[in-house]
């Protein structure tokens, strides 16, 4: 009699821990080398919003770990007071990896998540197998694109006079995506009435309504970063602009760069069964 496995939910997947006193969520599935997840740092993120078409397929492999970051989705909604927003995200992370017994994880990381995996790299380089980073923030230049870019001037308008709307929603993902028909009113809707939630707002508002000054400049630290690298970029990416990989290509000792076609932001959402195999194949690479 052959079993039929169910597949993982948000529910089922669902697990809390208490680092440093702060509540973290995050979502655990599979077993294997551990692969943690980290989603960007639009209004409505969350690890699950973010990587919840991957998981069933990753975790086949892996044991694929989706963090909420602090602030966002189900973790403690807290404002850190003496670091850069990154960094203090890195410092739970090592925490989280210490309670699950994890010595060793591979970082994939979108937009703030790619910050978030340069960090830990960075400071924690030990605690850091493979990096896979899409669209990563903080790791390059604009070559050829202004700032701020289309994206960013969308995220950081987000709560500005005159507020927040669905609209204004609107206009993030339809920017982040290259395929209009993925960004349905369900995914707008979504992500809207998460970023609205009084304490997410207000937590929302202290971060995009102005860059965080304190988050260092890690574009000058990428030649420390000594990890096999893959940067996966949307050839169409408005908000990170695919060049700034190319940036990022020539200063980093073992990275290699691959570009989609007709991809914006989200590659692991709107590529999602090329990016896995694209990730799976880079991390069983010898």
């Amino acid at each position: 009699m052959t079993t039929v496995l169910e597949k993982h939910t948000e529910e089922s997947t669902s697990r809390f821990a208490t680092v440093d006193s702060i509540r973290l969520h995050y979502h655990e599935a599979g077993e294997g080398e551990a692969l943690v997840m980290l989603h960007g740092a639009g209004p409505g993120a969350s690890g699950w919003s973010n990587y919840w078409q991957n998981v069933e397929e990753l975790s086949k492999s892996y044991r694929v770990i989706l963090l909420d970051q602090p602030g966002y989705g189900k973790t403690d909604k807290v404002i850190p007071e003496n670091e850069a927003r990154s960094e203090f995200s890195a410092r739970l992370l090592v925490g989280l990896l210490d309670q699950l017994g994890i010595d060793k994880a591979h970082m994939v990381g979108n937009s703030f998540g790619g910050r978030t995996s340069l960090v830990m790299a960075l400071r924690y380089p030990d605690r850091v197998g493979r990096l896979v980073m899409m669209g990563p923030a903080g790791g390059s230049l604009n070559i050829f694109m202004p700032e701020p870019t289309e994206g960013m001037k969308l995220l950081h308008g987000f709560f500005k006079e005159p507020g927040p709307s669905r609209e204004k929603m609107r206009q993030i993902v339809d920017t982040f995506l290259y395929n209009k028909e993925l960004a349905t009113d369900a995914l707008v809707d979504s992500r809207y009435a998460v970023a609205v939630e009084p304490e997410t707002r207000k937590f929302y508002e202290h971060f995009l309504s102005t860059p965080d000054k304190r988050e260092p400049e890690l574009w000058r630290e990428l030649e420390k970063i000594k990890h096999r690298t893959l940067l996966v970029w949307g050839r169409d990416d408005r908000t990170n602009p695919f060049e700034g990989g190319l940036f990022m290509l020539k200063r980093m000792p073992d990275a290699r760069l691959h570009v989609i076609p007709q991809c914006g932001h989200w590659v692991q959402y709107e590529k999602c069964d090329e990016f896995n195999a694209i990730l799976t194949s880079f991390i069983e690479a010898a």
